[in-house]
């Protein structure tokens, strides 16, 4: 069984910076493809940015390209979410989930839908001041 603790939210000025963590315990981390999604209030859960077994396989949401960064350290279990530029707008509370690959294979194909994605921490709350 795959558990996911997420850590690093807090409340930061617009134009801050904030650094994710999602460490993982328990099945083939270095195999799953890993994703952060947001939920702000009134909106619908929204794909923040995901990487697959490799750090070259990557993905953003249409907002975060060019200011969040997606990385791995499989050594640690762990995936980072750095976050720079930050705006009202990305205020959410953000989850880390993994999309688990049956033993022996990888995760090639990033998934931008929720429904990819088989296990899910607890979040941590993000604020971005103005």
């Amino acid at each position: 069984q795959v558990q996911l603790v997420e850590s690093g939210g807090g409340l930061v000025q617009t134009g801050g910076s904030l650094r994710l963590s999602c460490a993982a315990s328990g099945g083939t981390f270095s195999s799953y493809c890993v994703a952060w999604f947001r939920q702000s209030p009134g909106k619908e859960r929204e794909l923040v940015a995901a990487i697959g077994w490799s750090e070259n396989i990557a993905r953003y949401g249409d907002g975060e390209k060019g200011r969040f960064i997606i990385s791995r350290d499989n050594a640690k279990n762990t995936v980072y979410l750095q976050m720079n530029s930050l705006k009202p707008d990305d205020t959410g509370d953000y989850t880390c989930a993994v999309d688990i690959t049956p033993v022996g294979s990888r995760c090639y194909s990033v998934g931008a839908s929720a429904t990819a994605y088989d296990a899910w921490g607890q979040g941590t709350q993000v604020t971005v001041s103005s």
